[in-house]
């Protein structure tokens, strides 16, 4: 059976992971944004709500217009709302997903799909008579 492992750690190690070890397994452009956390006010609010959550309520859906966050170890399990510009798209934390943005994960534009051109939409349909 093959096991899940984030970086060599396994997912029942992965939320009791140090700030230290985390560091060191994560890109180096995250690790700044975790470092000016005190920079970033919205950012260090975020953190603090879900750790207030996450005591009392695990289970409850934290919405958040902060996508630029780094999703932590101690997230693990959590479930996220993030703003894509028009809804709170759910993100559901799970091992793969450390070290990455919570907006990578809450597409901001959707795929479009053309269908095929119209009555009037070239030269030759112009005259095709309409049902």
């Amino acid at each position: 059976m093959k096991k899940d492992l984030w970086k060599g750690v396994d997912e029942e190690h992965a939320g009791a992971i140090g700030s230290a070890d985390f560091m060191k397994k994560i890109t180096s452009r995250n690790r700044r944004t975790i470092l000016r956390m005190k920079l970033n006010p919205r950012l260090k609010k975020l953190v603090e709500k879900v750790k207030a959550i996450k005591a009392k309520n695990p289970k409850k859906l934290i919405k958040t217009h902060v996508r630029e966050a780094i999703i932590l170890p101690e997230w693990l399990g959590l479930s996220f709302g993030v703003h894509n510009g028009k809804e709170f798209k759910r993100v559901d934390i799970t091992l793969n997903k450390i070290g990455k943005r919570l907006g990578d994960y809450s597409h901001t534009v959707g795929r479009v799909l053309h269908s095929g051109p119209g009555v009037g939409a070239t030269r030759g349909s112009k005259f095709v008579p309409l049902k």
